[in-house]
Order: C-alpha cells, then structure tokens, then sequence
C-alpha cells in the first residue's frame, strides 16, 4: 500500500512539472509579445490572440474554406488509413524477415534499397500515378509507416534470447510455436515502439504531403495561412498537429500496456 501511495505521488509529481513546463513556455511568449512587444502580430502573435482564433476556427470557415475540426477529421483520415495499411503490412512482413531466413534474403536487398528514401520523396510519383487525392497521400504514409514497422518487428524478433529459444526446443515446441509463443511476445515492446515511430513518421508526411498538394487538412489549412499572412491560424495549425499526434501517441501507450500486461 505505502508503495502504491508513493508511486502515485510520483506520478503526480511528473505531472505538475509537464504543466508547469507548458506553463512557463506561454508566460515567456506572452511577455516576449504582449508586454515587451518584441515582435509584431504579423510574425509572431501573441498567445492570446492564437487561442482566440483556435476557438473561433471551430466554427469559421474562413479564410480555407472549412472548420478546424474538418481539417483535422481530413488529415486523421489521410494518416490513419497510410498508416493501418503499413501496419498491417510492415509488422508480419519484418516479424518474417527474422524468422525465416529465405524470406528474409528475398526481401532484404529490395528493402535496402527502398529504406534511405524518405516517404515524402514519393510524393512526385504518387502524384502522378493517383492525383492529388486521398490515394496518393495515403500511399506517401504507408510507405513512412511501412519502414518503422519492419524495422522495429525485425530488430524485435532477433532480439530474442537464444536460451528462450533453447527451453521451448527443450520441451518440444515446434518452429511456429516457438515464433508465437516466445519470440513475438518477446518483441512486442519493440513493436510497439515501431508503431509509435511509424505514427510520428506518417503524421510528418502527411503534413508535409499537405503542403505540397491537398484541398483539405491541417497541412493545407497552414499553408493557405501562409499566403495571406496570418501566422495566427499557422500555429492554430501547428497546435492541433501536436494535439492529435500526442492523443493518438497516448492510444498507442494504452494498446501497448494492454498487450504487454495480458502477455
């Protein structure tokens, strides 16, 4: 019990210094423009103004064209859907990789290749063969997310300790058992690392693939700002990016607790 106690206090304890960081951080940019003026609203507004326009994009379309949450719901769309693909995809074709050798001299020269090549590098040619629609964005993801995923579920899979291995021979267990029953849940932690990097990966594409080409999302939103100078709804933009990817981060830590404590 006392552990428990202590252990919660703790956990406060980090807590109230993650909002005291937030905090100071807003105190510092309000004096540096509301009361220093050190910058002009034109390129750096201050908090108050930025929070003010946060809350009214909620309800006003202008000057993009649609709400915040519409920009948002559009790019979670785009990410999730890249991003569940190369999961899918990535996770049993790296957890292959290192355990089947074949495979993993199959695809291992190909990967090689495709690895260094950041995702958004696809873009031109997603462009291209799909447009600038949903298609071609979501594949920019998939091929960001599909990377982490193999990666990390390959490095998992050979981490391993081969005297796990050598006491499921022990008793008899075959090949696939010993893939499902010790190896994997071995490497669930570096999986689920994997996921959580595949999750920054896609959400950085798919901002940047907004930029570039897109009618609707947070990256199209902050570029349209940019045009007409409106550095306000920039960061409005540049907040609910952080937001959303530290929420569905937060998702990710759930599942992996949940995964690892049943395992």
């Amino acid at each position: 019990m006392k552990h428990k106690t202590l252990k919660q206090n703790r956990k406060w304890k980090y807590t109230l210094l993650s909002v005291c960081s937030i905090a100071v951080f807003l105190l510092i940019w309000y004096i540096c423009t509301d009361v220093l003026h050190l910058t002009t609203p034109t390129t750096l507004p201050s908090p108050v103004k930025v929070f003010q326009t946060f809350f009214d994009k909620f309800v006003n379309t202008k000057p993009d064209g649609a709400t915040l949450q519409t920009h948002t719901l559009e790019s979670m769309k785009v990410a999730l859907s890249g991003y569940f693909i190369g999961v899918v995809i990535g996770v049993p074709l790296g957890i292959a990789m290192a355990w089947f050798k074949p495979v993993d001299y199959f695809v291992t020269p190909l990967f090689d290749l495709l690895r260094p090549v950041p995702g958004i590098a696809w873009l031109p040619v997603m462009i291209v063969l799909f447009g600038i629609g949903l298609l071609s964005k979501a594949m920019v993801i998939f091929l960001s997310a599909f990377i982490a995923c193999v990666i990390n579920s390959y490095s998992g899979i050979k981490n391993t300790k081969p005297v796990h291995l050598w006491v499921g021979q022990t008793f008899g267990a075959s090949n696939l058992q010993l893939l499902f029953r010790i190896a994997i849940p071995t490497a669930l932690p570096m999986i689920f690392t994997g996921l959580k990097v595949a999750l920054g990966a896609s959400w950085n594409a798919l901002i940047a693939a907004e930029l570039l080409a897109s009618t609707k999302g947070l990256g199209f939103m902050i570029n349209q700002a940019r045009g007409i100078y409106r550095p306000d709804i920039i960061l409005v933009g540049m907040i609910a990016v952080g937001i959303t990817g530290a929420l569905l981060g937060w998702l990710i830590e759930l599942l992996q607790h949940i995964f690892i404590k049943q395992g």
